[in-house]
């Protein structure tokens, strides 16, 4: 293992890249990490344990059909997950991925069906759509912008939000990089999986960090190890 790496968790590396960010990345293994990303998240991410606690209380609430929106959907599926557990629970919703990547919404479309569509925009480009959406959510976008691209993306993130919004991203530590480490190596060949994801990890916020940087209104939670969740309120109604 990297032991600069891992002296260097004690805060976050803003100056790590990843490789699948290049567009002159290798379009092959950038496709296989989109495609793997189902199986890394399912076991990481936390959104089973988000969409009981947050997401499938906050539809039923709404007594009514629902708009979900993804930020920075990548591949894509968070939202299909997403999709399917609500399907099961019979709640009515529109589930939208946005990416301004085209290679990510390449991937993306291939996930489409009934009620799960994929676009290419940005949160800007969704305000200035007149778009508004239930619930606005997001995942493993945090780590990835800096100061001013942050605070944009979660102000638009609730401008576009009637209800809640729920940003997920990975908690930094020593034991998340150690097991990341390990647990990925068998689905990494032909992937960034590797690389990439220990490179996020560098570059992502532990708890406190993340609630310090965006403050108030945002409540930070941890919903499953290694985990963080930014929560605030949306405001769309208020500009409507």
């Amino acid at each position: 293992m990297n032991t600069g790496a891992w002296r260097g968790l004690a805060g976050r590396d803003t100056g790590l890249t990843e490789l699948m960010d290049d567009p002159d990345c290798d379009p092959r293994r950038l496709a296989a990490t989109y495609r793997r990303f189902d199986l890394v998240n399912r076991a990481v991410s936390g959104w089973g344990g988000v969409y009981r606690t947050h997401v499938r209380p906050r539809l039923r609430a709404l007594g009514r059909p629902a708009r979900v929106l993804d930020l920075g959907c990548g591949g894509g599926d968070v939202v299909a997950r997403l999709a399917g557990l609500a399907a099961r629970d019979r709640l009515d919703v529109e589930w939208v991925g946005a990416d301004p990547d085209p290679r990510a919404l390449e991937a993306a479309r291939e996930r489409e069906r009934p009620g799960v569509r994929f676009v290419s925009r940005s949160s800007t480009d969704l305000l200035a759509d007149g778009e508004r959406f239930d619930l606005v959510l997001s995942n493993h976008v945090l780590h990835h912008l800096d100061a001013a691209q942050l605070r944009g993306f979660v102000d638009d993130s609730r401008a576009l939000a009637r209800s809640a919004v729920l940003h997920a991203d990975i908690a930094r530590g020593r034991r998340a990089y150690a097991l990341y480490a390990i647990g990925v190596t068998p689905l990494a060949p032909g992937t960034f999986l590797r690389t990439d994801g220990l490179r996020s990890i560098r570059r992502s916020y532990r708890a406190d960090e993340l609630a310090r940087t965006l403050g108030d209104p945002w409540r930070v939670e941890t919903p499953a190890p290694f985990r963080v969740l930014a929560v605030a309120e949306g405001t769309a109604d208020d500009r409507d």
